[in-house]
């Protein structure tokens, strides 16, 4: 008989690296929320169930009244389901207090919203140095410095809100929402009150802060070409989302 040839490594020197298994930083079961007008129920979200992991920039697009802006303020613990849960970087909020929910979103959630949302009477330097000084490992120089430079906000920072454009307000919101390092960015139609040259400056910052910083964004849009800059689409409609699917 000829002699065979094992073509295979010998089990004993054999290995195989195991892939890690990659968490969701977010994730709902079944999320509902329902508002009581009058005598009626109008539910808002009808059972939604997604996962957004580490690194990911998703946007979830709609048109109005189909229920995303509620998904982010649920999402971010601004609003309590009617039923279903929420796990944000591993916490149940439907188990957390009111009090532990609004801790849990100083330390690691991220909000931009459509109009800035800024302190009027405080300058840009103020407005981001404030949500650092409110985390818990307080204020640091340096990382301020790299924020506010990497947003192109040097020479605007002793500037009040009513002294910036709406593209410089909104970057002023962004290093507002960055500069302590959230787990994620929450975004509600940033682009929603800019022009579209300052629209598409505020839409490429957010893609560099995801690409080259890794930051994990999920952003709540109406515009296909604003949500393309994401590398994941969610489509929702009438309360559900209804097709998801990767851009880049």
């Amino acid at each position: 008989m000829a002699n065979t040839i094992n073509i295979f490594p010998s089990t004993e020197t054999l290995s195989f690296a195991a892939e890690p298994v990659l968490e969701p930083i977010l994730k709902t079961e079944n999320l509902w929320k329902v508002y009581r007008t009058g005598q009626v129920d109008v539910p808002a979200l009808r059972g939604v169930s997604i996962e957004i992991f580490p690194g990911e920039f998703v946007s979830i697009m709609g048109p109005s009244g189909c229920g995303k802006s509620t998904m982010l303020h649920v999402i971010g613990g601004l609003a309590r389901p009617t039923k279903g849960r929420v796990f944000l970087d591993g916490n149940d909020l439907a188990a957390m207090s009111d009090s532990e929910r609004t801790l849990l979103r100083r330390h690691k959630v991220g909000f931009v919203f459509q109009k800035f949302n800024l302190l009027p009477t405080l300058d840009a330097y103020h407005n981001i140095a404030l949500a650092q000084h409110l985390h818990e490992n307080g204020f640091d120089p340096h990382r301020f410095d790299v924020v506010a430079n990497l947003l192109g906000l040097g020479t605007r920072l002793k500037h009040k809100p009513s002294e910036l454009s709406g593209g410089e307000q909104q970057r002023v919101a962004i290093a507002r929402a960055i500069i302590s390092e959230p787990k994620i960015v929450l975004a509600d139609e940033p682009t929603g009150n800019l022009d579209t040259k300052s629209s598409d400056n505020v839409l490429g910052i957010l893609r560099q802060l995801n690409k080259d910083l890794g930051q994990t964004i999920v952003m709540i849009t109406h515009n296909p070409d604003a949500a393309a800059y994401g590398n994941r689409v969610l489509h929702m409609r009438d309360g559900l989302v209804v097709d998801g699917a990767n851009v880049h």
